[in-house]
C-alpha cells in the first residue's frame, strides 16, 4: 500500500494539504473499504421542518425565515403525522426533524404559538411529536434540535433513537463582524461542543459534521475533524460525520460567495476518512455535487437521507437523485446501495447501550438481522407477495459482482468448505450478490441432487399443547393457566392418536410426524407409548418423532442414560427424530430465547447419541427473531461438525420466524421475522455450507408461501417437504398458508420451474 501521510504521526493538516488527491482519496478508500466494504448507505426518509423560525442569523442560510413568510410558526401536528404517514407509506423508516434553534427567544411568534398550543418551549413540541411519530406511523424520528443541553437531549433519547448537530466549524474568526456566524450565539465552538460530549455521556447514537467553503481554512476544518475525532474516541458515539459542501444562495448574505470548488471538498472528504477513527461512518450528500459517484472515490460509505416525498429543505434547490440514480451509480462504482435505519447497525444490534428501553422495540421491527433497514414487507407465514426480484422468471441471474462475498463464493466454486467467518460474508449479499449466492447454490444443487422436487406425504399429529417450558417465540404451546391464549389446552388419548395415523394411512401417508409440548404429567414412557400406539395401527408407518427436548426430557424422568432410551425408542418403533428445539444453537441466543430450554450442546449430543444408536435426523434453524447472522453461522458449523462424525442429518430445514402470534414479538422484544432476502439466503447459504455433507435442502410451504417456494427452490433447495395434515404448530404462530398440501399443488410448484416432481421416504 502506498502512504501519503506520516504514518508515526498520523494525519497531520500540511500532510493532507500537499498530498496528491487522487493518492489521498487512494487511500481514503483503502481504508472505507477495509472496514465497511463495497457497501454505501442511504435513509430512506421524509423530512419535517417543524419550524423555519431560528434564533441564529446564519449568513448562508435559507431554511431560517421570519414569521411573515410563514403561514404558521411551527409545523401543525396534523400536517406532521400526514407527511410521516405518507413517508411510511412510501417505504421510509426515518422522520428527519429540522428546526431552527430557540426560536421563541427571538420570534414573539413563536412564542406566542408555543403558549397557545400548551408547550413551554420547540423542545417540548419537538419532543412530543417525536413521541407521536413513533406511535402512530412507526417512522423513526432522527432530532436535530441543535446546541442543547444534555437535560433536553436526555428527553429527546426516550423519542429518537439518533440524533444529530453539524459541528459545522471551530473558526472563532467566523463570528467576528460580517463573519458567517456573527450574531449566531448557538454556533459558538464551546456550545456546540459541550453538546456533542454531552451526546456521548448520555450513550446517543450522533450525528454530526462540517461545513466546508464558509470562510475557514483547511487547517481549521481538520481541526474539527480533530476534534468530534477525540470525542468519539472518548465515549463511542459519534455514528456519522457529514462533510457537507458550501454552495451559495439567493437571498442569503452569502449569495455572492463562490462554492467550494470540487477538488477542495474532495480533498476535506478524504481528509476526513484518513482523521476520523475507522468505525465512523463518512457521509456527503449526494444532492450537493453533479456527480455521486466521485464521493464514493473520496471514501465515503453513506449518502445520507433520500426522501421519495419530501426536498431537502436546507438545499431546496438542489432536488435529491432519483433512488435508482443512486443505486446504479453506485453499481458503477462496483458498490452495493443499502438502506439503513436512523441509528447505524453497530448501535441498533447492541440496542442495551445505545437505545432507550421505550426505542428498543420500534427500532427492532424495522431493522433486520444485521440491523440495517428492513429493505421489504414480507413475513414469514403471511399472505404477503414475495418481492419482484425474487420472482422474476430470470432468478437467479449469474451476476457479475466483486468484493467479499464474491471472494468467498469463489473459494466455494473452487471446492473451499466455508467457515464461520465465511458464512457470515455469505449472509450479507445484497443487490446482486444475492444473486450470484443464490445461482452457485442452485448449481451445486443439480450437481449433487439432480432436478428432482421431493417429498414426503405425511401427517402432523401434535398431542398436546400443554408444556411446562416457556419458550418465548412459542405461540403453539399453553401452560394450565392460559386457556385465554390462542386455542384451548388439550391431550390427544393413544387412542385418538391411533385414530389420526390410520386416517393418515388411509390417504397414503407414509410418515407421521409426533412432536407436542412437555406436559408436567409425561413421563418418558409416555413417547415409548406413543410409539408403539402408532406401529399397532399401521406398523408400516414411519415414525418421526419427539424433538430432542422430549428425548432429553423422556431420558431425565425415567432416570436412564440417553442412549439407553433412545435405543427403547427404536426398538419400540421410532425410525427418525426431527430436528426442530434447535431453534438457534447460540447459547448468548438461547438465553433470551429459551432460557429454560436445552442448551446448544445438549441438543447435539443428543443427536449425536441418536446417531450413534441407528436413528436419523434433521437439521432446522429458527431464524428472524433475536439472533444475528453471526449465531446463523455457528449454528451451521456445529451442525457440520457433527455430520462429519456420525453422517446422521438427512436434510437442512430452514424456519424463518412466525411472528404475529409468538409471545417475543407480541412483548415487543423481537424482529418480525427475516426479511426474504434473508430468508432465501438461508437456503441457498445452507447449500454452500454443507456441500459434501447434506445433500438435501428442504423449504418450509407453510412459512415461505407458494412463491416462497419457487424462489428458494431456484436458489439452491430440492425438498419441499411434507403434505402435512393438520399442522398446527405454525397455524398457532400466526401462519396463514393453510395446513395441508395436495401432491397437485406441490407438481403446481415444480412443473412451473420446469422440474420433476418426485415422492420419496422419510430418509430419502
Amino acid at each position: 500500500m502506498t502512504h501519503t501521510l506520516a504514518p508515526d504521526a498520523g494525519p497531520r493538516s500540511d500532510d493532507l494539504a500537499r498530498a496528491p488527491l487522487a493518492a489521498l482519496m487512494q487511500d481514503a478508500a483503502r481504508v472505507r473499504d477495509m472496514r465497511w466494504g463495497r457497501r454505501v448507505t442511504f435513509s430512506p426518509k421524509v423530512f419535517v421542518p417543524l419550524t423555519r423560525l431560528c434564533r441564529d442569523r446564519c449568513a448562508y442560510c435559507t431554511f431560517a425565515t421570519v414569521p411573515a413568510h410563514l403561514d404558521a410558526p411551527y409545523m401543525e401536528p396534523d400536517a406532521v403525522l400526514a407527511v410521516a404517514a405518507r413517508g411510511a407509506e412510501l417505504g421510509c423508516h426515518e422522520a428527519l426533524f429540522t428546526l431552527g434553534e430557540a426560536p421563541e427567544e427571538r420570534w414573539p411568534a413563536a412564542r406566542a404559538w408555543l403558549d397557545a398550543h400548551g408547550y413551554d418551549s420547540t423542545l417540548a413540541y419537538l419532543v412530543e411529536m417525536c413521541s407521536r411519530v413513533v406511535d402512530e406511523t412507526g417512522l423513526l424520528p432522527h432530532a436535530n434540535p441543535g446546541a442543547v443541553t444534555g437535560d433536553a437531549l436526555a428527553r429527546l433519547r426516550a423519542v429518537a433513537p439518533s440524533q444529530g448537530m453539524m459541528l459545522e466549524s471551530l473558526s472563532l474568526r467566523l463570528h467576528e463582524q460580517g463573519g458567517p456566524h456573527h450574531m449566531c450565539p448557538d454556533k459558538l465552538p464551546a456550545r456546540r461542543l459541550a453538546t456533542l460530549e454531552a451526546a456521548g455521556e448520555l450513550q446517543i447514537p450522533f450525528t454530526t459534521g462540517i461545513l466546508v467553503g464558509i470562510g475557514e481554512t483547511f487547517a481549521e476544518r481538520v481541526e474539527a475533524l480533530h476534534a468530534i475525532s477525540a470525542s468519539h474516541l472518548r465515549h463511542g458515539h459519534v455514528q456519522e460525520v457529514i462533510v457537507q459542501n458550501f454552495r451559495p444562495k439567493p437571498g442569503t448574505g452569502m449569495h455572492r460567495a463562490p462554492p467550494l470548488a470540487l477538488e477542495d471538498h474532495l480533498r476535506i472528504v478524504a481528509a476526513a476518512r484518513l482523521i476520523l477513527p475507522p468505525d465512523i461512518h463518512l457521509q456527503a450528500p449526494p444532492n450537493l455535487v453533479d456527480t455521486p459517484e466521485v464521493l464514493l472515490d473520496a471514501g465515503i460509505d453513506d449518502w445520507g437521507g433520500v426522501s421519495p416525498l419530501t426536498p431537502d429543505h436546507v438545499n431546496p434547490e438542489r432536488p435529491w437523485p432519483a433512488l435508482e440514480r443512486l443505486e446504479a451509480g453506485a453499481a458503477r462504482a462496483g458498490f452495493t446501495l443499502v438502506p439503513r435505519l436512523t441509528a447505524y447497525p453497530e448501535f441498533v444490534t447492541d440496542a442495551d447501550t445505545w437505545l432507550d428501553p421505550s426505542m428498543r422495540f420500534a427500532v427492532q421491527r424495522r431493522a433486520d438481522a444485521e440491523g440495517f433497514a428492513r429493505d421489504d414487507t414480507w413475513a414469514a407465514g403471511a399472505d404477503i407477495g414475495i418481492p419482484a426480484r425474487f420472482a422474476a422468471s430470470e432468478f437467479p441471474r449469474r451476476a457479475a459482482t466483486r468484493g467479499r462475498v464474491e471472494e468467498v463464493l469463489e473459494g466455494v466454486a473452487a471446492g473451499q468448505e466455508p467457515g464461520e467467518d465465511e458464512i457470515v460474508t455469505l449472509f450479507s449479499a445484497r443487490g446482486d450478490a444475492v444473486e450470484a449466492v443464490c445461482a452457485l447454490a442452485d448449481d451445486l444443487r443439480a450437481a449433487s441432487v439432480g432436478d428432482d422436487v421431493t417429498f414426503v406425504v405425511n401427517r402432523n399429529i401434535n398431542y398436546t399443547n400443554v408444556c411446562t417450558f416457556k419458550c418465548r417465540f412459542c405461540g403453539f404451546s399453553k401452560g394450565p393457566l392460559s386457556l385465554n391464549l390462542r386455542g384451548a389446552p388439550y391431550l390427544l388419548t393413544l387412542d385418538d392418536i391411533a385414530t389420526r395415523v390410520r386416517e393418515a394411512a388411509d390417504r397414503g401417508a407414509t410418515e407421521v410426524c409426533l412432536q407436542g409440548g412437555i406436559h408436567p404429567d409425561f413421563d418418558g414412557d409416555f413417547y415409548i407409548d406413543v410409539t408403539k400406539a402408532v406401529k399397532a395401527a399401521v406398523p408400516e408407518m414411519h415414525v418421526h418423532g419427539f424433538t430432542a427436548l422430549e428425548v432429553s426430557e423422556g431420558a431425565r424422568r425415567l432416570g436412564v442414560p440417553l442412549a439407553d432410551y433412545l435405543t427403547r425408542l427404536r426398538e419400540a418403533g421410532l425410525a427418525t427424530l426431527p430436528g426442530t428445539a434447535a431453534e438457534i444453537l447460540d447459547d448468548s441466543v438461547r438465553r433470551d430465547l429459551c432460557p429454560d430450554k436445552i442448551t446448544s450442546d445438549e441438543w447435539l449430543h443428543v443427536h449425536e447419541t441418536a446417531h450413534g444408536v441407528g436413528l436419523r435426523s434433521n437439521v432446522t434453524i429458527m431464524f428472524g427473531h433475536i439472533e444475528s447472522p453471526r449465531a446463523w453461522a455457528r449454528h451451521i458449523v456445529r451442525t457440520r461438525d457433527v455430520q462429519k462424525r456420525t453422517r446422521g442429518f438427512t436434510e437442512f430445514v430452514p424456519l424463518p420466524f412466525v411472528h404475529m402470534a409468538a409471545p417475543i414479538w407480541l412483548q415487543g422484544r423481537a424482529r418480525p421475522g427475516p426479511t426474504f432476502r434473508e430468508a432465501i439466503l438461508m437456503h441457498s447459504v445452507g447449500r454452500l455450507a454443507y456441500r459434501g455433507w447434506i445433500d438435501n435442502v428442504q423449504v418450509s410451504w407453510v412459512k415461505m408461501g407458494l412463491d416462497g417456494v419457487k424462489a428458494a427452490l431456484a436458489a439452491g433447495a430440492n425438498d419441499v417437504g411434507g403434505t402435512l395434515m393438520g399442522e398446527n404448530i405454525s397455524r398457532a404462530a400466526g401462519a396463514s398458508h393453510g395446513q395441508e398440501m395436495t401432491e397437485e399443488g406441490f407438481r403446481a410448484v415444480a412443473e412451473a420451474l420446469g422440474r420433476p416432481l418426485r415422492r420419496r421416504t422419510t430418509v430419502y
